[in-house]
């Protein structure tokens, strides 16, 4: 797992960095990648990346401003014109179904895959065997959410030896202990999954916001996350712009991961005001507050390694 960033800027296109879009590279785990926004260009920012539309297979839409929003139609027609044919869900707030329909169908963009379109409320918005999605309201001038990106527990190896040495053949029996599933023998033994799977290992946990001033949901969308994403529009000087306008300072993110106890925070959301001198003073700032703080830049990725088994 590991996340791509495709644009980090705030409001509209810059030379150094693109609207927002930050992909979460699931090849490993499902085959796949998802999107987090979709702003204007990102398509052409995919081409650059090691990314192919053609794996991806879900859309999460933080809030309807343009450059969180304006380049879904061109990649999801794209994404037909280079013979996408797997299935691909958008969730997002009300008002994105109309956004989408009325894009394609006013540009007769037909698409030759399957498109479901989730208008979300708080809460969980897709869980399946491998992830949980869910989502809560930040504060913004527009409905606006945050995202947590939960994986769940893998099972542990199985000891194959020690099943070996115990006289339980290869075949069947094994692939249902490897599920987790007790089975009994034909010689009447009762065999516990837990007795020979190693430990399971953790699932990491992503947070993703969308724009957002500081406010009492980020805490909970966070809480002991292996890695926080969080909008820095504006520096620290400029916090009255900030909240004036409903975003946040690289101050405020750090405050937020230090108050939800997060393993990292990535900077993003950058406004083009500010020359890369002063992102390096405001990183060094955050990093006062909250030492493993990294600014994200167009097409950096950064992994999220697998937490040590459960003992």
């Amino acid at each position: 797992m590991e996340l791509y960033f495709l644009g980090t800027g705030a409001g509209m296109p810059a030379k150094g960095r693109n609207v927002t879009a930050i992909a979460i590279r699931l090849e490993q785990e499902r085959g796949a990648f998802w999107l987090v926004d979709c702003g204007e260009g990102t398509q052409h920012q995919v081409l650059s990346s090691p990314l192919r539309l053609g794996k991806l297979e879900k859309v999460f839409i933080t809030h309807l401003h343009g450059d969180h929003l304006f380049g879904l139609p061109g990649l999801l027609g794209s994404r037909s014109f280079q013979a996408g044919e797997t299935p691909v869900t958008i969730y997002g707030p009300k008002g994105l179904r109309a956004f989408v329909q009325t894009a394609l169908d006013v540009s007769q963009t037909h698409l030759a895959y399957p498109l479901s379109i989730v208008e979300i409320q708080p809460g969980v918005v897709f869980e399946d065997d491998q992830f949980k999605v869910s989502c809560r309201p930040l504060t913004h001038g527009v409905t606006s959410y945050g995202y947590r990106f939960e994986e769940k527990p893998a099972l542990g190896h199985l000891d194959g030896r020690r099943l070996a040495e115990e006289g339980v053949p290869k075949g069947p029996l094994y692939g249902r202990l490897k599920a987790g599933e007790d089975i009994q023998l034909p010689d009447g033994r009762v065999l516990r999954s837990t007795d020979y799977l190693t430990a399971p290992t953790p699932g990491r946990t992503i947070a993703i916001l969308g724009d957002t001033k500081p406010c009492a949901a980020i805490d909970s969308l966070a809480h002991c996350a292996d890695l926080l994403v969080h909008e820095a529009t504006y520096a620290a000087e400029d916090a009255d712009k900030a909240h004036q306008h409903n975003h946040s300072t690289a101050t405020d993110a750090a405050q937020a991961a230090s108050k939800a106890g997060v393993k990292q925070l990535v900077l993003t959301h950058i406004s083009a005001r500010y020359e890369e001198t002063d992102i390096a003073a405001m990183l060094a700032k955050t990093q006062a507050i909250f030492p493993a703080t990294c600014v994200a830049n167009d097409h950096w990725q950064i992994q999220i390694p697998r937490n040590a088994p459960l003992t």
